[in-house]
């Protein structure tokens, strides 16, 4: 009886099951969990008059986004466009990859948020809301007390 060291040629079975899991089954080579599902990424940052927040949705247009504000929620979505056309300036499409998904992203906002001022802008695909703070939560300016 002889101890055969398996390599990793030999094993088949991992590598079945791992390009099964990694195959887009629409005939692309994409990976199975990116399929029809895109959350954009988002930073928030704060400074002492504001909060903003950042979506990064490149490859859209201002008009594509909705930005509600109800009950202290703060709600950014944008629906999905489907283009059927099959045909360019230049002629057919042999493979069509490009999509363009839905998302819904939503935020509880503190009570430190003045909501009448709140506003936003979309630039080289960077969608900034600022949500400017109440004067009354915003950080004072250091001073002296003089003790009489």
């Amino acid at each position: 009886m002889t101890l055969t060291k398996r390599t990793v040629d030999n094993n088949w079975l991992p590598s079945m099951i791992d390009d099964m899991f990694k195959t887009d089954w629409l005939g692309g080579t994409s990976n199975v969990n990116n399929i029809g599902v895109s959350i954009p990424a988002v930073n928030i940052m704060e400074s002492d008059d504001d909060f903003s927040v950042l979506v990064a949705a490149p490859g859209k247009t201002k008009e594509d986004f909705n930005i509600e504000l109800d009950n202290d929620v703060l709600t950014i979505s944008s629906e999905a466009k489907e283009v059927k056309d099959n045909t360019s300036e230049d002629g057919k499409f042999t493979r069509k990859e490009f999509s363009y998904n839905s998302f819904k992203r939503a935020f509880s906002l503190p009570e430190t948020i003045n909501n009448q001022n709140i506003s936003a802008t979309y630039e080289q695909g960077v969608l900034t809301i600022t949500l400017p703070k109440k004067e009354e939560s915003k950080v004072q300016a250091k001073r002296m007390i003089e003790i009489s």
